[in-house]
């Protein structure tokens, strides 16, 4: 597994050819597929909770308040993520006996019509239980798809690329991530334009799941006229298939060490740095800093957009030093830099905010017997006591907060500045309840806690609107975060293959990138939140991709070996 490719000055100077574009732009669509339906799901969540999660008793009373239904809907959309190294294992495996270019012609297949099929699926309000039922198989389905897919797209690319440019091939795939989010936005936004709110909340919201049929009839015709990768078919030529994929890849030493080690020395880091760059730091915005939706998402866009060519310099410039020093420099800069980024940025975008959490001191004073753990990254968990009750509710206001322990059988208070407050009055309302003001929101906003709706906080008047001091810093800050992402995501894909013989490659490299990206990058935002809410410190939740990434780049330097000239045709 260690034998150098010949590499010729013309390898590396030629452009691609007509068919190195086509396959290129084939394996990608799928790749837009995913983050196409990602961010729908994202974007429509609430409206998915009501149409599917919306049931009632035999009085007509609905089972589920509003919090719960959203909780399901981001739920049923978790499941596609838990789901997805299972994918891998099952469409690696026929990958490997049957070939790339059947494999993920199925897997785009059933990706796509499951996602056409939410668009058709009839509501709560229609056929009861059995909509949310549905949703979460489809949403099963497309977990299994997308858990072969993009193992088929990378391996696929990087088996037809020319020795010394697989890193820059690749990479193009990972671009596609800003594509999918560009044309979610566009087609939700002129879709409610030209239908109308109420429609779109009613009916509309369809629209955008049905067009993605578009996307699927393209990029099943292109990929119908590719043929199968050189490395396969030699491959197949020789006799020297693998009879047993499974088997080979993760119980036969030393191929299942190095399963092992591209988790742990690539994936996992490069998950949630790619997570916390881009979704926990939407996240961040919208609920911790309280930017309005809009603007938050445009935020992001732009950074992503500035970023995206990133992904292909990254993947260039690992051709040249390597796949090992770009990502794991990716993996120990994002480490070294969180605290101070996440803090400029509050700083930045609510600067209110930033103050208060430096100046206003705030205690949680209870029986120790009444403050149990907040830990609960699916969300699902009631609060009983007033200790955890007020620690919740101070959590989602972002005030940051201590726990102190008071007499036995006392009443839990919480203490603002000077001000004592009983927990059990903080969510009591005050004036008209369409104000929302409640003894709480009062307390923490004569504090120095900025309301909802501050004018200091960051707000974009329309998408062009990035060009004023604040909003450009903020882009700015967000723009390094996905510049972190494009380094340890652009050569990720040359680094799987190149790990991995051709007989077992799909397989191998498929299970540690889902577990890597599924599991430890896409439980990062509800992990991370979680974390917060636990300690009341809103910045606590980033030790999680810190203490990953950081490891990651140590197991990485240590174990990994450098790939980047391997002959992939002879391994």
């Amino acid at each position: 597994m260690t034998q150098a490719e010949p590499i010729t000055s013309s390898d590396r100077k030629r452009g691609m050819s007509r068919e190195e574009r086509r396959v290129i732009f084939a394996s990608s669509l799928g790749t837009v597929f995913e983050w196409y339906d990602f961010y729908l799901y994202g974007s429509l969540a609430t409206i998915i909770a009501a149409q599917f999660f919306s049931l009632k008793d035999p009085s007509g009373a609905f089972i589920y308040n509003e919090s719960t239904r959203n909780i399901f809907a981001l739920l049923a959309f978790a499941a596609g993520f838990i789901v997805r190294p299972f994918g891998a294992i099952i469409f690696g495996r026929i990958g490997d006996l049957v070939g790339r270019k059947n494999t993920f012609l199925v897997t785009i297949l059933i990706m796509g019509l499951s996602t056409f099929v939410v668009g058709l699926l009839p509501s709560a309000a229609s056929i009861g239980i059995a909509a949310p039922i549905i949703l979460i198989g489809l949403r099963l389905l497309q977990g299994l798809a997308l858990g072969g897919e993009y193992g088929g797209a990378a391996t696929y690319v990087a088996e037809h690329a020319p020795a010394g440019r697989r890193g820059m091939y690749t990479s193009w795939i990972q671009t596609t991530a800003t594509l999918g989010l560009f044309l979610s936005l566009i087609v939700i936004l002129a879709v409610r334009t030209i239908v109308g709110e109420d429609a779109f909340m009613e009916w509309g919201w369809r629209i955008p799941f049905l067009v993605s049929i578009l996307l699927l009839g393209i990029s099943v015709w292109i990929r119908l006229s590719l043929s199968e990768s050189p490395a396969f078919k030699k491959m197949k030529e020789e006799g020297k298939g693998s009879k047993a994929p499974l088997t080979e890849s993760f119980f036969r030493y030393p191929n299942n060490k190095y399963v092992l080690l591209a988790l742990l020395g690539l994936v996992a880091g490069q998950g949630v740095v790619w997570y916390t760059g881009q979704f926990y730091a939407l996240f961040f915005l919208q609920s911790i800093l309280k930017v309005d939706g809009y603007s938050a998402n445009l935020l992001i866009a732009w950074s992503l957009l500035f970023g995206t060519l990133f992904f292909v310099f990254f993947g260039w410039l690992s051709d040249k030093i390597g796949r090992k020093p770009v990502i794991l420099a990716g993996c120990l800069i994002a480490a070294l830099t969180y605290f101070p980024l996440f803090k400029l940025l509050t700083e930045t975008a609510n600067p209110a905010l930033a103050h208060a959490i430096e100046t206003v001191q705030v205690k949680v004073v209870a029986d120790p017997a009444e403050c149990g753990s907040l830990f609960n990254p699916v969300g699902t968990r009631k609060y009983t006591t007033n200790c955890d009750k007020a620690r919740d509710w101070l959590s989602k206001a972002s005030v940051k907060y201590s726990t102190e322990a008071g007499p036995a059988g006392q009443s839990a208070k919480v203490v603002i500045g000077d001000k004592e407050i009983p927990a059990a009055d903080l969510e009591t309302v005050i004036g008209d309840p369409k104000d929302k003001v409640t003894v709480g929101s009062q307390a923490i906003n004569a504090a120095g806690y900025p309301r909802a709706n501050d004018p200091g906080i960051v707000k974009l008047a329309h998408p062009f609107d990035i060009f004023r001091s604040q909003a450009a810093t903020v882009v700015g800050i967000l723009f390094i975060l996905v510049l972190y992402v494009t380094m340890v995501y652009g050569p990720i894909a040359a680094a799987l293959v190149e790990l991995f013989p051709t007989k077992i490659r799909y397989t191998s490299m498929s299970l540690p990138y889902h577990i890597g990206n599924g599991w430890f990058g896409g439980l990062l935002p509800a992990t991370a939140f979680a974390m917060v809410a636990a300690t009341g410190d809103i910045y606590y939740g980033l030790w999680y991709p810190i203490v990953v990434a950081a490891a990651t780049a140590v197991i990485g330097f240590l174990f990994i070996p450098e790939t980047k000239d391997r002959d992939i045709n002879t391994i």
